[in-house]
């Protein structure tokens, strides 16, 4: 029975963060590509079937298989992120203009998201070496 709850539990988490890949295409500043993968982990985890779905997605089915086979993004892709969340923060940190305390922890956090974006192995796609 237990069992039975936490797959059930995975898969409802795996189709929330899939929920939130797909608001993030319509609506710029929410990252798609992370919901995605946070979701491909839920159904690794739930359903052999919603995670061969993920990963057969004609639109960002092969994002997927790269992160999944080598924990490795393009440099499109971080450059899309890098975008969303300097806009994104920049516009958080503006609406709380008399909050130093939450701007500057926002800075911080920024900083340190962008970080790791950028630390994150790179994988290069035939388009991108065909235009070096």
């Amino acid at each position: 029975m237990r069992k039975v709850v936490v797959r059930t539990l995975l898969i409802l988490l795996g189709w929330f963060f899939v929920l939130l890949g797909v608001i993030g295409v319509f609506v710029p500043l929410l990252p798609t590509t992370i919901f995605l993968i946070i979701a491909l982990f839920f159904f690794a985890e739930s359903s052999p079937r919603f995670h061969q779905m993920l990963l057969d997605n004609r639109w960002f089915g092969e994002d997927l298989r790269r992160w999944q086979e080598q924990k490795s993004v393009t440099r499109q892709t971080k450059r899309k992120a890098t975008w969303a969340i300097v806009i994104a923060f920049m516009i958080s940190i503006a609406v709380l203009y008399q909050r130093l305390e939450l701007q500057i922890l926002l800075l911080v956090l920024g900083t340190i998201l962008l970080v790791y974006i950028w630390r994150l192995d790179e994988t290069k796609v035939e388009s991108e070496e065909a235009n070096l």
